[in-house]
């Protein structure tokens, strides 16, 4: 249920559709230029790279090594970085 929650979320297929059919060739973003464009398409991975973070952190568990921070900060992102790959 996360999963697809997510998916949604992130306007992934097949939730995809939220332009109308007469949208469909490129749909919303031929209103924008280069640098919004650009802005748009980065927030919406950002976006999915935070559910993907926070799918990790609450699924996947945490290791806490109090002698080795970076390690914990390593082992999030690997496992963040492998669900993204998933999710793409």
């Amino acid at each position: 249920m996360w999963y697809i929650s997510t998916l949604a979320e992130t306007n992934r297929a097949p939730f995809d559709l939220t332009e109308g059919e007469s949208e469909l060739v490129s749909g919303f973003n031929v209103e924008y230029a280069g640098g919004p464009f650009a802005m748009f398409f980065l927030a919406e991975y950002a976006n999915i790279l935070l559910m993907n973070t926070l799918s990790a952190i609450l699924f996947l568990g945490a290791s806490h090594i109090p002698s080795f921070p970076e390690l914990t900060t390593i082992n999030l992102m690997i496992k963040a970085a492998l669900l993204s790959v998933i999710f793409l």
